[in-house]
């Protein structure tokens, strides 16, 4: 937020926008708990490493912001809303919530998510939820209330294919980061 309001016009996401987006991010988070576990994971104990845990972190936490960096991209040049901060603030609202909800599938398992381990239908269900909600909240009269617009059609390929990219990426650092460091 602070990169895109150095050079935005207007903010990137009004101060509701950015509460509403934590709020349904958070309830899609409630689950977790039920998770199910590898049983690999469980074979051996564990001890907490900070230090992996912060360079996990410092190699997983950029590939979100590159991915936010071509939402701007593509709300600016591609739907040109350079002059419309609504069309551009629902676009990043949308794509934003849809990968920090979704990325928990692929951090949670050193395996391929959704093919080789899935989480609990409860963590499954919430993110099928709040990305639904989210996906259609533009369209409604509580997302002109927040200041959102309905999006193009062309926006939910382009983002649809982000997503796929985001999430590919994303598995192929971990699985290195894994090889070097371990779990």
């Amino acid at each position: 937020m602070l990169g895109a309001s150095i050079f935005l016009p207007f903010l990137p996401m009004a101060p509701i926008q950015v509460l509403t987006n934590n709020l349904l991010y958070y309830f899609s988070q409630t689950t977790i708990p039920t998770d199910n576990v590898d049983e690999e994971y469980l074979a051996l104990p564990r001890k907490w490493d900070i230090g992996n845990i912060f360079k996990f972190m410092l190699f997983i936490g950029p590939i979100s912001s590159i991915f936010d960096y071509a939402t701007y991209g593509m709300m600016l040049y591609v739907f040109d809303a350079w002059d419309n901060p609504s069309l551009f603030q629902t676009g990043w609202f949308v794509e934003s919530l849809l990968t920090q909800t979704l990325i928990i599938h692929i951090i949670r398992t050193a395996k391929i998510p959704f093919v080789e381990s899935h989480a609990s239908p409860a963590l499954i269900a919430t993110t099928v939820i709040i990305c639904t909600v989210g996906m259609i909240l533009p369209f409604t009269w509580a997302g002109a209330a927040l200041g959102f617009q309905p999006l193009p059609w062309q926006y939910w390929p382009l983002v649809a294919a982000m997503l796929v990219t985001y999430a590919i990426l994303t598995h192929v650092v971990k699985v290195w980061f894994i090889r070097r460091w371990g779990l």
